[in-house]
């Protein structure tokens, strides 16, 4: 083998080194070479148009405040204690004289249930999301009101910051004398992001549905979209939006909202609530601790779908909930009634105008069908036999009535382990179309997983990767996605969907981490992980042409790092701790009788030596990490009796720590104390190595042992082993991937170079005749770049390059995503 193949670059030595895979070189190279070979003979796997989409639900206020443009917030007083602990009906509203929130029979509908009753003189003001209500100078704003009053009664509505009026104020007379709908539009004089709304009574009135509606939405249409945000999405050229989610879909109470149900208002998103008139969409708590006006609902998914190009692809709930809540809804007319709303669903989106569900289609305004072709039933459930039972249900209801539906199912939560295991045997044994799989690891797996999908079964179901992220929004985040995309592309008769989660998140509302989109209430830019993204969305080829290339050899290091004990959520007690190395001989021995003075508390918690036991107390503090010992130990085995206390989960015994963001460690009775785990955490993301069910019980002690032998490691609970892994897999930093575009003809090279060296690249393309100019767009940034409303650090460079032949070379930029589009001659 030549020497240049056994070069290591300095960025594949560090990434290497983090993860304990080499031992650090006493000198590095900035460069690295590589070879692509390119077989253009080859046929490769077909990619369909529609294999990059993207996944909508509402989480980080990324729907009220985020894409829908409604600037009034809790526009109908709908908030509750039910949505979040801190609300009331007149959240994010100010009073000026008297008013009350009302909920009785003079209300505006069954559907909305409270109303506001304004005392004559007084006024209601709104703070709108963020800083306040945003308005740019010139523009209009249409305001809306439902309003019930005397005749003659008039509604003043005027807009104001703190520097004064923001428009000219404008009156509305209340001519009916029940409730009616009243209008006006305000022309705003100057740009401010900290308006607010105010509407005054010259007598008592019932008001509902306050509404302001920036003119200028996405696509001029009214009930719109917010333009930039509805822009960003399009710029992707998704071939499908996957919405509503997600945890909204298979949480909470699968009762309809009526009267005979107790108006549940912690349901699951049911998509009868969310369509027809907005005043007659029933509220919701939303799963992720706010309110969901359903202003934009699933008739505004289709159209978004539609307008984009993309195919829609919604997900019903399956009665068996998830997201940590994990119960199967055992009532068989509520089973059903919602296989019934799902067929219903179909109608909606398909059926003529003359059908039932098309007629109120077409009432919206959309006459035409939307062309619905895949619908998902379920959203990673925790209870793979509960929820295949009523998945079964659905799909044979679906299939007997509209067989070109395809009904897509899941494998749970995680990318491996007992209920990923199970989920897909019985959706294999099933002959299931396709299977959602979900996961967010740390930016290594993404490295170390490219080959993920080679070995799966080609004849098995498809695979729709429905849900995936690193972790983090920096560019070496992007950079390890980008890297595993090429995997996916090369695998494209295996995985026919994918799309990166969540889309949106509000600065200021944030739930989750990280997220492809981010805003205000003024502004939005794109994270690196949306720039790389759109590189593979807006080029991503017909076709596979198969292609080799080398790789970053490693030299394997054992695993290496001290010892910890931690908690999450949970009190527990630790003694007897024995560290002995391999041949037996002690590197550590702690029952806590003298003290903790061995330990190094690095987490949060409160840790105190109690009856001859090292004690967490702290039950509400997550990661409470505490260390001893030597970052080079290796080859060891770690004891200890661990005994819970009182809390959620079980308890963390850590292993090959060598700081606060990279260790192994075994979590017992994690996941609200419904599964035990090995999971590594490389530079404070964590993924999870080997996985099964289980839990702890409170005030029993467990022997724990933890073996480690050069990279594998096996894992005893009271004497009994658990279970093993060897972690030997390189967390490869180049990898590449070779499409052909049909209708261009060209070749697209598309190449990741994830460390800091750049990669200096022999290319050979196997015959094929190409014009010697390509096309290149390159994203090249330090691995710690991170965009902003203010910067955007990692944004696509085009140029041309002028050296292509049949053999040629190329360097690719340390830390860089490059694609070449070569034209075949």
């Amino acid at each position: 083998m030549s020497r240049t193949r056994w070069r290591l670059g300095l960025g594949a030595t560090a990434l290497l080194v983090a993860s304990g895979l080499i031992p650090a070189p006493a000198q590095a190279e900035d460069v690295t070479d590589y070879a692509i070979t390119v077989d253009p003979s080859a046929r490769g796997a077909k990619i369909d148009d529609t294999m990059y989409g993207v996944f909508f639900e509402d989480i980080n206020r990324a729907a009220d405040g985020g894409l829908y443009a409604e600037l009034v917030q809790n526009r109908s007083f709908e908030y509750s204690a039910d949505d979040n602990g801190s609300y009331t009906p007149l959240t994010s509203w100010t009073v000026a004289g008297t008013a009350r929130v009302v909920n009785d029979a003079g209300r505006l509908n069954a559907r909305n249930r409270n109303y506001l009753s304004l005392g004559a003189g007084s006024s209601v003001t709104n703070a709108g999301y963020n800083t306040g209500v945003h308005v740019e100078a010139g523009k209009k704003y249409d305001f809306s009101v439902w309003a019930r009053a005397d005749a003659g009664t008039a509604l003043t509505v005027s807009l104001q910051d703190a520097d004064g009026p923001l428009a000219a104020a404008g009156q509305v007379a209340v001519t009916e004398s029940g409730w009616a709908r009243y209008k006006l539009t305000l022309t705003v004089g100057r740009t401010s992001s900290a308006g607010r709304l105010t509407v005054a009574s010259s007598a008592a009135a019932a008001l509902d549905m306050v509404s302001l509606f920036p003119r200028d939405t996405y696509r001029g249409e009214p009930n719109g979209l917010r333009k930039d945000l509805a822009e960003k999405i399009a710029a992707l050229h998704p071939g499908f939006v996957r919405f509503p989610g997600g945890c909204l879909v298979n949480t909470g109470s699968m009762e309809d909202y009526s009267e005979a149900s107790g108006f549940q208002r912690k349901r699951s998103y049911q998509w009868k609530d969310t369509i027809g008139p907005v005043e007659e969409r029933a509220t919701n708590a939303n799963f992720w601790g706010y309110n969901q006006s359903y202003g934009l609902g699933y008739y505004e998914y289709f159209r978004l779908s539609e307008d984009i190009g993309a195919m829609p692809l919604p997900v019903v709930p399956a009665l068996v909930t998830g997201c940590g809540q994990n119960k199967a809804v055992v009532d068989e007319a509520l089973l059903k009634r919602h296989i019934q709303d799902t067929l219903d669903l179909i109608e909606f989106a398909n059926g003529p105008a003359s059908s039932r569900w098309g007629k109120v289609r077409a009432k919206m305004g959309h006459p035409k069908p939307f062309r619905l072709t895949h619908i998902e039933v379920g959203n990673e459930e925790n209870l793979p036999h509960e929820f295949f039972a009523r998945f079964k249900e659905f799909r044979a209801a679906i299939a007997a009535k509209y067989p070109d539906i395809q009904v897509i199912s899941n494998s749970g939560p995680d990318d491996s382990g007992t209920t990923f295991d199970t989920a897909w045997q019985l959706n294999k044994d099933a002959k299931v179309d396709m299977v959602d799989e979900h996961y967010y690891n740390s930016p290594q797996w993404f490295l170390q997983n490219n080959d993920r999908y080679d070995s799966y079964d080609r004849t098995g179901p498809k695979v729709f990767l429905g849900e995936y992220a690193s972790q983090g929004n920096t560019f070496k985040n992007a950079l390890t996605e980008a890297a595993f995309m090429t995997g996916l592309e090369r695998n494209a008769d295996v995985v026919e969907l994918a799309s990166y989660a969540p889309l949106f998140a509000n600065e200021d509302y944030v739930q989750w981490r990280p997220d492809l989109i981010w805003f205000n209430n003024h502004a939005s830019w794109t994270s690196a992980n949306y720039e790389v993204q759109k590189l593979f969305m807006n080029n991503v080829g017909d076709r596979v042409v198969p292609s080799t290339a080398t790789g970053t050899p490693s030299l394997l290091a054992p695993i290496t790092g001290a010892v910890g004990l931690s908690t999450w959520a949970t009190t527990a007690a630790y003694d007897d701790v024995q560290v002995t190395d391999a041949d037996g001989r002690a590197l550590l021995t702690d029952d806590f009788s003298s003290g903790a003075a061995q330990w190094a508390h690095t987490g949060g918690g409160s840790w105190s030596v109690q009856d001859g036991q090292y004690v967490q107390t702290d039950v509400n503090a997550e990661n409470t990490m505490v260390s001893a010992g030597d970052p080079s130990w290796h080859d060891y085995d770690l004891k200890v009796k661990a005994t819970k206390k009182a809390g959620k989960e079980g308890f963390l015994v850590a292993f090959g720590v060598k700081d606060t963001g990279n260790y192994y460690w075994w979590n017992i009775g994690g996941w609200n104390n419904t599964q035990t785990a090995v999971e590594q955490a490389v530079d404070g993301g964590k993924s999870t190595l080997i996985s099964k069910a289980g839990s702890v019980e409170t005030g029993r002690a467990y022997d724990i042992d933890v073996k480690v032998r050069g990279r594998h490691v096996t894992l005893y609970l009271d004497g009994q082993e658990w279970g093993s892994f060897t972690d030997d897999k390189p967390a490869e930093p180049f990898r590449q991937v070779v499409t052909r575009d049909q209708k261009t003809g060209d070749l697209i090279v598309k190449v990741v170079n994830a460390q800091n060296a750049a990669a200096r690249t022999a290319v050979d393309l196997g015959g094929a005749k190409v014009a010697s100019r390509a096309r290149v767009t390159t994203l090249a940034a330090a691995q710690d770049a991170v965009n902003s409303e203010t910067s955007t650090t990692v944004a696509p460079v085009t140029s041309t390059f002028d050296g292509v032949a049949g053999k040629f070379s190329y360097t690719f930029p340390a830390n860089s995503v490059t694609f070449l589009r070569i034209r075949q001659k």
